[in-house]
């Protein structure tokens, strides 16, 4: 724990935030929607940083928590983004690209989760 920077679920949750802030700044009606633009971002910027925060804590239950906390906020992105999409403010394309990355970042982050868990089991059982 501690090197969060180097974790692939991490990295793509970034990248996917940066992707949602170049979105919005190039997006004129998205810039005009301050609260819509807000929750995409803040959305997009909890991920990777609930990702960021658990790779900093001491236990992996606690660590398991923030990424649970993570997908919820993934959740949040997907939603936004197909709202977004259906109310004719983001292009299809744009949105279903990004839509597809977050399901891909939900995948990895369900698979990192079971091996915590794994991990967690096998010490209260040693």
């Amino acid at each position: 724990m501690g090197n969060f920077k180097e974790l692939k679920v991490w990295q793509h949750s970034k990248n996917i935030a940066i992707e949602v802030y170049k979105l919005v700044d190039s997006n004129e009606k998205l810039k005009r929607d301050l609260r819509f633009k807000s929750q995409l971002t803040s959305s997009a910027v909890s991920i990777a940083s609930n990702i960021a925060e658990r790779d900093e804590l001491n236990t992996q239950k606690q660590s398991i928590n923030h990424f649970h906390i993570a997908r919820g906020s993934c959740a949040e992105l997907m939603t936004q983004l197909i709202i977004a999409k259906e109310i004719g403010v983001i292009d299809w394309i744009q949105a279903d690209a990004l839509i597809n990355k977050c399901d891909l970042l939900s995948l990895m982050r369900h698979k990192l989760i079971q091996v915590r868990k794994k991990t967690v089991n096998l010490k209260y059982k040693s």
